[in-house]
């Protein structure tokens, strides 16, 4: 089989920077997520900034729990720099009653560094050009580029670890289903056997039972019994999960939705088997089932 590279949702890059008399950091990390969550701590003094790093990762990342963050200073000797006293009160000031009123809901609060400070907006006055944060905004989206690329190679290299644990787990589920097959066929005479011991038990044992009306409810629960749907399910449940990592790509919802359809024949399975050896297969495929299922949930 041909397998196709997944993407894990899990991964992190780090980068920094310099230019135009500032130093930075970029801190970008992911782990799984139903969705994309994209959380942002970015000094909100640089217009566009926000947006231009919500496109950047948007392009390169459809699923995840996805963080970045962005520490920002002017670095030694930068001219013009000075604190302004008036904004430093006004950040002390907001950033104790944020501080007050989350403590007083139960959250606890991380301190903020005197870096972290220095990046509220209105604290530090830049002199000169301060007001046009263009040219830095240009300088921050071109370093960040190649930190997403990181992060994304990062997840691939992540994927195709998974690609190969999930490819055997599907080879795995194949197997039991294949075995499951062969120990129904073999409980077949057995089975048709006990039917008819019940039967003769019941006529001899009330003669004014009607034998055509047993012999219907005997059928019918040999037909219930049967598991032969279910076994040709899973087969084709197989065949969709190979098909899906020959796909490659974002398929982790397709997985999610497909482990489910898994389970469900696992389970019946185990309800109709009437065999010890057939519910033994049918409890190793659940378990088979729910060690691959933890695993999709990492797969974007």
């Amino acid at each position: 089989m041909v397998k196709a590279t997944l993407i894990s949702m899990t991964g992190f890059a780090f980068g920094r920077g310099a230019g135009l008399g500032y130093g930075w950091s970029w801190d970008l990390r992911s782990v799984n997520g139903k969705g994309m969550d994209l959380r942002l701590r970015l000094p909100d003094w640089i217009e566009g900034l926000e947006a231009g790093v919500r496109a950047a990762v948007g392009a390169k990342t459809a699923r995840g729990s996805v963080s970045l963050g962005l520490k920002i200073a002017r670095e030694a000797g930068g001219e013009g720099l000075r604190v302004n006293p008036a904004g430093l009160r006004a950040a002390l000031a907001a950033l104790g009653i944020a501080e007050s009123a989350a403590r007083a809901a139960g959250f606890e609060v991380q301190p903020m560094t005197a870096a972290d400070l220095l990046a509220v907006k209105g604290v530090l006055d830049q002199g000169g050009d301060a007001d046009d944060t263009g040219p830095l905004l240009a300088a921050l989206l071109a370093d960040l580029a190649p930190v997403i690329d990181a992060f994304c190679a990062m997840r691939a290299r992540e994927g195709a670890a998974l690609t190969g644990v999930i490819a055997d787990q599907i080879d795995r589920i194949a197997d039991l289903a294949q075995a499951a097959r062969k120990t129904a066929e073999a409980r077949r005479p057995q089975m048709e056997a006990t039917l008819r011991d019940n039967l003769a038990r019941v006529l001899a044992g009330a003669a004014d039972v009607d034998p055509q009306r047993v012999a219907q409810e005997l059928a019918l629960l040999t037909v219930k019994a049967d598991v032969t749907e279910e076994l040709d399910r899973l087969s084709a449940h197989v065949d969709a999960a190979r098909a899906l990592l020959v796909e490659g790509g974002t398929v982790g919802k397709k997985f999610d939705f497909l482990m489910q359809e898994f389970m469900r024949e696992a389970n019946t399975l185990c309800s109709k088997s009437g065999n010890v050896d057939l519910t033994r297969i049918g409890l190793d495929l659940k378990t088979v089932i729910d060690q691959m299922r933890e695993q999709v949930q990492n797969v974007e």
